[in-house]
């Protein structure tokens, strides 16, 4: 018999490694890219290694998850970060990095999707309130890789750095090993016909739209907006990336908070205030031309994708109990080529017409998104 509360936090442990490990790339890029004397071409590829690994672990994690348990599938993640990271470290050759991020992202990938589908499983009645406390510890981990390597600059290269990180994803997986997780779902035979008619499903796949433009917004935010303040303000990349900060900042202290606001209001109600969150960012990203007033926008942006996949994800897990893991893959499939779509076309707007053009894509995407928000608002109970 399991323990639900050492599964939770083993789960949390997990999705910290997942932060930690999805901003190693960015983090020693720049490093990577010098050690090997490559130009922003390469460096652009090598960065695309990373969410092409993200989706191609999610699209198998969640039928392997269903069939076969979560501890198993957690413990091949783990090590396939721990191979990422040392290969990042110790790689001599341009395809041992490429190689090293795949798995990285694979590994993460899988991590994140098979760590929310355990949690939605365990946390019935509960969900999003879990789901939300689960994401607090993907910021964690994305915000302390980058504090961990700037506290240790002075005594160590980047590249020792992510080696020592690495090593410590040990420790994961041997907390992985030790604990009792809950049993397979289909121990006798996966339902490939099941499974096949979920793909097609309405439900879902309207879920999974919200999602899609979403993870998008959420894209553009993280990649975008460093190059958008720095050019429309004429601001040093210092004082940009003060914006990230803010932003990450506001997104894990909302998850804090969803922990109890979703125990106390409806889900629904909680969704439509990020929502609301979200508009007002992107109107004041829009309208502002001050430094101030964007980093409000982030803030806001940050308060309003803190709810919509906690909240999203504990509906999917509610209507698609029996087989949690895949309905987890597909809708993040979906969710992850929405970030990819939405990017790449940001990139080829930004190329013809200029990266001024940022806001009024994020205006786009967040009325798509509301318009799949109201379709979907009939299926919250």
């Amino acid at each position: 018999m399991f323990n639900k509360k050492t599964v939770f936090y083993t789960a949390c442990v997990c999705m910290f490694t997942f932060g930690m490990s999805v901003i190693c790339l960015g983090a020693v890029l720049p490093e990577i890219v010098a050690k090997f004397d490559k130009d922003d071409i390469a460096a652009g590829v090598l960065a695309a290694i990373l969410p092409f690994g993200i989706l191609v672990g999610s699209l198998f994690c969640g039928p392997f998850a269903d069939k076969n348990g979560y501890k198993g599938l957690f413990i091949l993640c783990c090590v396939l970060i721990l191979i990422g990271m040392e290969g990042i470290a110790f790689g001599d050759n341009w395809s041992i990095i490429q190689i090293a991020i795949f798995l990285i992202g694979a590994g993460g990938g899988a991590l994140n999707s098979s760590a929310s589908s355990l949690v939605a499983d365990i946390s019935e009645g509960e969900r999003g309130a879990k789901l939300s406390i689960l994401g607090i510890f993907y910021g964690v981990g994305a915000l302390g890789l980058p504090l961990i390597l700037s506290a240790l600059s002075n005594f160590f290269d980047s590249l020792s750095v992510v080696a020592g990180l690495g090593a410590t994803v040990l420790l994961v997986i041997l907390l992985v090993a030790s604990i009792t997780f809950p049993a397979p779902k289909h121990q006798g035979g996966f339902p490939v016909n099941e499974a096949v008619k979920m793909i097609k499903n309405p439900i879902l796949l309207l879920l999974g739209m919200v999602l899609f433009f979403q993870s998008g917004l959420e894209g553009l935010t993280a990649n975008w907006t460093n190059g958008f303040l720095q050019d429309s303000l004429n601001i040093d990349s210092k004082k940009a990336l003060m914006g990230l900060t803010v932003h990450m900042a506001a997104l894990t202290a909302m998850r804090v908070a969803l922990g109890y606001l979703l125990k106390s209001y409806q889900a629904m109600n909680i969704m439509w205030l990020c929502y609301g969150f979200i508009v007002a960012g992107v109107l004041v990203f829009l309208l502002s031309h001050t430094y101030m007033l964007q980093l409000l926008a982030l803030i806001f942006l940050g308060v309003g994708f803190a709810g919509i996949f906690p909240i999203f994800l504990g509906l999917v897990g509610d209507k698609f109990s029996a087989l949690s893991g895949t309905a987890f893959s597909i809708i993040f499939v979906i969710a992850l080529f929405g970030n990819m779509l939405i990017n790449y076309g940001m990139g080829l707007i930004a190329y013809q017409y200029g990266i001024q053009q940022l806001p009024i894509l994020l205006l786009i995407c967040t009325v798509f998104m509301g318009l799949f928000l109201w379709s979907s608002k009939r299926y919250f109970s």
